[in-house]
């Protein structure tokens, strides 16, 4: 980033964690009239912005209200540069044939990538329909036999919603359309991408959008396809078994660390209600690292986790009897055993 984007983001932090919609959005203007390129404004201030939230909630320097404010703004800001008049002047100058859709998958509520990307493909001159967030299945299939675009892009940014990912991919390659995928939820360098069966994969909006003037991904052909048919290892039932029962994991879990780790008995109800949240997040990336059969999933959510619980003054060395419960609880899926231990020992490590 230069040095002017930098001193530019750091204007713009101030306003949207302040919730200054107006100021936020004169100052982003006042860049775009100034000359910056409109795609740099995006992608080089608005994008890292947005980065620094979820960083700055991580570190808890934000709360979950702040941090919605600030996205919220941020949002704001990026529909005022859509509709500025040398923006639309640029998009009109560039129109081309083609169609794109740009939805997140259902029960993906961080719907700013998949925004970004959506303004960058117009900018290139694409038609673009934007379904936003937690778009179900279902209504994207009925979407694209009305509409049929060229390619549907596809993003998820938790790791959790790898099974519906996987199912819209499979669903959407069935009417013949192509599917471009992207979001933190498909892995370092998009690793679940082709495991998922997507015909392309694009690590931010720049290279969706050179992707697709480059090489469109071809029509798939219209064959009927199962989930299994692309993750074979999902016979074992494994995955099948801990989505199934995650509640009563949970369960589980929470009715034995009051014996395992003392410090639960002096929880305030607030506590034990994020001690809950926290347990029923490692069993749904248990489960997600299941599906995909890829330890590194599991593993780098809990040091993850790990460095957030240390943040807001919870040992890290609480994980471990989580894993143990777990571990007794799972008995006979040896995937899921090796996981938890692997996990475990990592965290000891730390």
């Amino acid at each position: 980033m230069t040095h002017a984007a930098d001193s530019l983001t750091d204007r713009l932090w101030e306003a949207v964690t302040s919730g200054d919609e107006a100021t936020a959005a004169d100052i982003a203007v006042a860049a775009l009239d100034g000359g910056l390129d409109i795609e740099a404004l995006l992608l080089d201030v608005i994008a890292p912005l947005q980065g620094r939230i979820g960083s700055e909630w991580a570190a808890n320097r934000l709360s979950v209200a702040q941090e919605h404010l600030a996205t919220a703004v941020n949002e704001r800001v990026i529909s005022a540069l859509a509709h500025h008049p040398s923006v639309r002047e640029r998009q009109a100058a560039r129109r081309r044939p083609g169609r794109v859709a740009v939805a997140c998958i259902d029960g993906e509520w961080h719907a700013l990538p998949a925004r970004l990307v959506t303004e960058v493909l117009r900018l290139r001159g694409w038609r673009v329909d934007y379904l936003g967030a937690q778009v179900p299945t279902q209504h994207l299939v009925s979407y694209l036999h009305g509409t049929g675009p060229a390619v549907i892009a596809l993003s998820s940014s938790i790791a959790t919603r790898l099974p519906a990912a996987h199912a819209a991919i499979v669903a959407c390659r069935a009417t013949g359309t192509p599917v471009m995928v992207g979001g933190a939820a498909f892995g370092p360098g998009g690793r679940y991408a082709a495991r998922l069966g997507a015909d392309a994969w694009a690590g931010d909006a720049r290279a969706a959008a050179d992707r697709l003037a480059e090489r469109p991904p071809p029509e798939p052909r219209r064959v009927h396809r199962q989930v299994i048919d692309d993750l074979p290892h999902l016979a074992d039932m494994e995955y099948a078994h801990v989505s199934r029962t995650a509640p009563q994991l949970v369960r589980h879990v929470l009715a034995g660390l009051a014996a395992r780790f003392p410090a639960m008995a002096a929880y305030s109800e607030q506590q034990l209600r994020h001690t809950a949240e926290d347990v029923a997040h490692i069993v749904d990336f248990l489960g997600a690292a299941l599906y995909v059969d890829d330890p590194d999933l599991f593993s780098g959510f809990l040091a993850w986790a790990a460095g957030l619980l240390a943040t807001r003054g919870v040992p890290t060395h609480s994980l471990l009897p989580a894993l143990e419960l777990l571990s007794e609880e799972l008995q006979g899926r040896p995937r899921a055993i090796a996981m938890l231990a692997r996990a475990h020992t990592e965290i000891q490590n730390l």
